[in-house]
This record gives structure tokens, C-alpha cells and sequence, in this order.
């Protein structure tokens, strides 16, 4: 959410205007999350001037562990220098640390592309903002998830209950430092996840939704202590719950 939030404002910074926009004191400390959005807080360090030059030789783009060429434009201007150093600083201050940790595995490659291609600069601020917009159309409609054996008919489901909350197992990267707190596209997907855990029983999935609109479910290692909750449904492992009476 924070990355694709900046993507889309260096991509209107790019665009803008006032024409292209670059952010001189480029640090995380100058930015704050206003609902859900991404928003500079200091403006006095942003410039529209792009560094004028003869020669290509004159468009260097250094920062501290890495130099790109650029080129000289017909009109004295070094092309595109002000989107190029926005989103590389994006890329070392943000991407590098947000990218790789929290997404499923079947789209971590696509992320994966987005941080080396940055990283690199072989893509401009047009093209990151594409690849970021697809990776959230295969999150959101769950088109990443690979086709396996169903396995939520090994589960026991209860309408309208839920365990009663307190500390579980943890897992990463999870909603909640108390347990095992995961957004999931289905019922389907919950039950995977909770088969790949060894100590997950079972799970509830709620009416509680994520910034992209999917549920949140919550996976717990038993499944005792049920209270009604309208707007819950547990799932048990028919494992679990053998030779137990529900």
C-alpha cells in the first residue's frame, strides 16, 4: 500500500503541471500516510529545474553506491533526471525495505522485477506504476493463486460463531501481535494457509477488510470456546474436531 501510494504520487510529481517535479530532500521522514494515501509534508526542497547540459558526458545521475548515464536533450536539458531521481530514491529508501517481506509467494517474482528494474532504473515512473497496478489486480481478484487440490472439504464450518480472542501462535506477517492474523482471498486460500502451519487447528474468517477489500482471517491452534459472533464463520479441521461433539 505505502509503495504503490508513492508510485502514484511521483507519477503525478512527473507529470505535473508545473512540469516534472523532483523531491531534493528525498527522505521517508518527509512523507505521512493520510487515510491510506501517502502525502508529502514539506514542499520547500521540490524543484522543476532539470539540470542543463552540452553532452551526454554532462548527465550523470550520481548517488552515494551507484551512477546512471543519461541523455542530453536538443533543448540543453539532461531527459527525464528529475522522474529518474525520485524513483530511484523511492527505490533505496522505500522498495528495498516494504517489497519483499509481506506478499504471497506466487507474486514475490513480480515484486521482485519491480525492485531490480528500479533498482536499476531501467524502468521509468510510467512503467513502475504499471507493473505495480497489475501485481494489485492479481491480489485483489486472486489470480495468483495457483490451482492445488481443495482442501476446504477437510474442514467443519460453523456460522455465526468465533473463538474467544487472546493470545495464539504468531505468524508472519501478521495483522495482529497476539496471533496469526491474515488477509485472504477465500475460504479456500484461508484453508492452505492453515494446512501449511503446523499448529493451526482452525480459523475464522470475519467481516473485517484490508485496504484492497479482502477479509481478514484469524488462525488459531484450537478451536474450543465458542461464542456466537453474527458476523463470523469458523472452520475446523475435521482432524481437529474427531471424536470431539459440536
Amino acid at each position: 500500500q505505502i509503495c504503490l501510494s508513492l508510485v502514484k504520487l511521483l507519477f503525478y510529481l512527473a507529470h505535473s503541471p508545473l512540469g516534472s517535479i523532483v523531491l531534493l530532500d528525498f527522505q521517508p521522514r518527509q512523507f505521512v500516510m493520510v487515510d491510506g494515501n501517502l502525502k508529502v509534508t514539506d514542499m520547500d526542497d521540490a524543484s522543476t529545474e532539470e539540470l542543463s547540459c552540452k553532452e551526454d558526458n554532462d548527465c550523470t545521475l550520481d548517488f552515494p553506491t551507484k551512477s546512471f548515464p543519461l541523455k542530453c536533450s536538443v533543448v540543453g536539458r539532461c531527459e527525464g533526471i528529475n522522474e529518474k531521481k525520485n524513483l530511484f530514491n523511492a527505490y533505496r529508501y522505500f522498495f528495498t525495505y516494504l517489497l519483499p517481506h509481506s506478499a504471497p509467494p506466487a507474486l514475490r517474482p513480480l515484486l521482485s522485477d519491480i525492485l531490480n528494474a528500479t533498482g536499476d532504473l531501467r524502468y521509468g515512473i510510467n512503467e513502475t506504476l504499471r507493473a505495480f497496478e497489475k501485481v494489485l489486480h492479481l491480489y485483489k481478484s486472486g489470480l495468483y493463486l495457483q490451482k492445488r487440490p481443495l482442501l476446504l472439504k477437510d474442514y467443519i464450518s460453523l456460522k455465526g460463531f468465533r473463538t474467544v480472542e487472546g493470545e495464539d501462535y504468531k505468524c508472519w506477517p501478521s495483522y495482529s501481535h497476539l496471533g496469526c492474523l491474515l488477509s485472504i482471498h477465500s475460504a479456500e486460500e484461508a484453508a492452505a494457509i492453515c494446512n501449511s502451519q503446523s499448529r493451526c487447528q482452525s480459523f475464522i474468517v470475519t467481516q473485517q477488510r484490508t485496504w484492497t477489500g479482502r477479509p481478514l482471517a484469524s488462525f488459531q491452534s484450537s478451536w474450543t470456546d465458542l461464542i456466537p459472533d453474527t458476523n463470523a464463520v469458523v472452520y475446523i479441521k475435521r482432524s481437529a474436531s474427531s471424536g470431539e461433539r459440536l
